[in-house]
Formats: C-alpha cells, structure tokens, sequence
C-alpha cells in the first residue's frame, strides 16, 4: 500500500544550529521505530552523507546534483541503503557547490527537487531535506518541495537573529509557490539548562513561537559531535548518551505530534 509521505526541509540559514545532526537523529530514531525515511543531502559540504558513513559514495545514477540538473533517470535510482534499517540517502559531494549557478539556466530551477520528491512519494513515511545555511537556491528548492519546515534553533545569544529573514523567506514561498508549506516545528538545540542565558534564549523563543516550540530540548552533549566521525548516528554509537536520549525523545514527540494531526484531520 503507498504511503503518505511527509516531506520535511530541515532549515535554518544561520550556520552550526544542528541541522545535519537533527535531520541524522531524528530520522535514524524514526526509522528505529520502523518508520521507513529517507534522507536527502542538499547542503555542498555534504555533511549528512559521511553523517550517514557513505562519505565520497554515489549511487549508479550519481549524486543529488545529478538528480537536480537532469531529468533523465527515476528517482529510485538515486537512492542508497544506509546502514540503519528502514533508513535511506539520496547522497551529495562538492559537485552540489556548482548547482546554484547551474540551476540559475534551468527552466523551473526552483522546482526541480518538487518534481524529484514527488516521483518518490508513497514509498516513504518521511522524507527530510537537509539545507545548506543559506537561503539560495538550493534551500528555496527545499522550500518548495517540503510540506513543513523543521526549525533547529540554538541557545545562544543571537539564536533569534535571522530567524525574521527566514520567515519572511517562507512567506514569500507560501506565497508564490507552495502555498501549503507550514513549519512542522521549532528544536532547541545546544541547550544547556545550568546557564541563564540558555534558559532565557529558550523563554523567548517559546514566546515567539508558541506550541510550534518542541517541548523535547537537545542538550549540548560530546556524543553527538563524536559520532558522525564514525559514520553513524548517536543512538547506534553510545545509546546511553543524553544526546541519544534526547533525540529518541524527539521522535517520540514527532510521531505523537503527528498522529495528533492525522487525528484532526480526518475529524
């Protein structure tokens, strides 16, 4: 039976926030609850691909920049196993830098990863996209192609800086080209609750953002920095961590959010 898949960019434009790491996390401990996701690396430093230990690997039809600048091939050959159950990639490498200048020439340039995530829909549960931290091209195509928007958002002092630009970014793609993207959530990350500044930064994001705010936070934590050396997600390197903890949490909260929605829905 096709599922209905949820299409989710991870995004933030402001650098270091936890974005590899969250869409890594969240998506290893979904999978984990037999949940069937796949990851698509968007950012150029391709982060989320050695994250996922398929660092320099490329499926028989390439990267996601083949995928974005050709039309040729279905998109299940883009696709690779990782080594999570229930857990796939569709990879990047550096030929992703030179894909906002090429896009630039395509017609529909801010549609292509739309037209790519589409043809994958139904064979997926979730789907996350992880952005590069800007708001170019390739961000915008996330953009238009997600259903939501998962915010990570770090506890520092000019955590809420830029988060106007983004809004208004996403304004302006509901607008135009995808009138239905909504922000699926906002994650505290790097949260260190023994500090004021920490505990202040989250207050006023909750007030900011409302119920949007999850109430599940990510704590600073060595484990999840330790383990995308090693190829894998924090859960599979030390289950025990409170960086682990934190992100099965999470999941937990995504999947009740979610059943949540489905429920009202269909009321």
């Amino acid at each position: 039976m096709a599922k209905n898949t949820r299409v989710i960019a991870v995004s933030n434009q402001k650098g270091g926030v936890a974005k590899t790491t969250t869409a890594i996390n969240l998506s290893a401990s979904l999978a984990m609850a037999d949940r069937r996701v796949l990851l698509i690396d968007l950012d150029p430093q391709a982060n989320l691909t050695s994250g996922v230990g398929l660092k320099g690997q490329s499926s028989p039809a390439g990267t996601v920049y083949d995928a974005l600048t050709t039309d040729v091939l279905p998109a299940a050959d883009y696709v690779l196993a990782t080594g999570v159950d229930h857990l796939f990639l569709v990879p990047a490498n550096r030929d992703l830098t030179g894909a906002e200048i090429e896009l630039v020439m395509l017609a529909d340039r801010d549609q292509r990863m739309r037209k790519f995530v589409d043809a994958l829909r139904g064979e997926y549960d979730y789907i996350f996209i992880d952005t590069p931290p800007s708001l170019g091209l390739l961000t915008l195509n996330a953009l238009v192609a997600a259903d939501t928007v998962l915010i990570p958002l770090n506890c520092e002092y000019f955590a809420l800086e830029g988060i106007a630009d983004l809004m208004a970014t996403l304004d302006r793609v509901r607008s135009s080209l995808n009138p239905g993207l909504d922000v699926e959530g906002v994650l505290l990350t790097m949260y260190d609750d023994r500090t004021n500044l920490g505990q202040q930064v989250g207050g006023s994001i909750r007030e900011y953002f409302g119920d949007k705010v999850f109430k599940t936070v990510i704590p600073r934590n060595i484990r999840l920095g330790e383990a995308p050396s090693h190829g894998v997600p924090v859960i599979l390197y030390d289950a025990r961590s409170r960086g682990a903890e934190a992100y099965v949490a999470l999941a937990r909260e995504f999947l009740s959010r979610d059943l949540s929605a489905a429920t009202r829905t269909t009321h």
